[in-house]
């Protein structure tokens, strides 16, 4: 990145140009890592590497265990509370009653893990069965991690972890406007070199834009 002049400008121009410059700085150093996991991992999703493979290595486990079934009424927190007494954490996919003999099922989901609890209510037990899968597999569910699901708009995040990745994620989006938006600036600024910076920019647009509006007419 070349140097502002700050020695043709005004001060508060340059005061401008100074604070354009660390803020693209800092965002990108804060967002670094981050923005590094995205790529891998949408490189994963890309690719079907052997070396990245996982879901043919995951570790599966299934075990009963006796419960005391609740008497709530919602089934998020009859599926809290019996995630209490199992001893499990992350958040609740989904949750299903079905007819008798009565059994209450569930799934509990976390990057890494997903967990499949069914609940005989009649006998009180619970049979659990594990996935657990490596650090690639980990890597792709960060990529698509959001605690929600399409076909249910009302669900709503229920596990700490869960809200605080999906927080980190608003974040790093906005910073990502923040940083495309001083890059520009910054593009402007570099007045002898317009002619590069616009034909990036051409191109840029140009292939967002065929995926965005031209595949429709395909």
């Amino acid at each position: 990145m070349n140097a502002v002049d700050t020695t043709s400008v005004t001060p508060p121009r340059r005061a401008w140009k100074s604070w354009n410059q660390k803020l693209h700085i800092y965002l990108g150093l804060y967002f670094l890592v981050f923005l590094w996991l995205f790529a891998v991992s949408g490189l994963l999703l890309n690719h079907s590497w052997r070396f990245a493979e996982f879901w043919a290595q995951r570790q599966q486990t299934n075990r009963e265990q006796r419960v005391t079934m609740p008497n709530a009424d919602v089934d998020l927190l009859r599926a809290r509370d019996l995630m209490r007494q199992l001893d499990l954490a992350g958040e609740v996919e989904w949750t299903a009653t079905r007819p008798p003999p009565q059994r209450f099922e569930f799934r509990v989901q976390r990057p890494g893990r997903t967990v499949d609890v069914q609940v005989d209510a009649e006998k009180q037990i619970a049979t659990i069965q594990e996935i657990r899968v490596n650090g690639w597999g980990i890597f792709r569910t960060l990529h698509t991690f959001t605690g929600t699901r399409a076909n249910t708009p009302t669900a709503e995040r229920d596990w700490w972890l869960t809200k605080l990745w999906s927080f980190s994620m608003d974040a790093l989006a906005v910073g990502l406007i923040l940083l495309v938006a001083t890059s520009v600036v910054l593009a402007i600024e570099r007045r002898d070199k317009w002619f590069g910076s616009a034909v990036a920019l051409g191109f840029g647009v140009a292939a967002c834009g065929f995926f965005v509006f031209g595949l429709r007419w395909l």
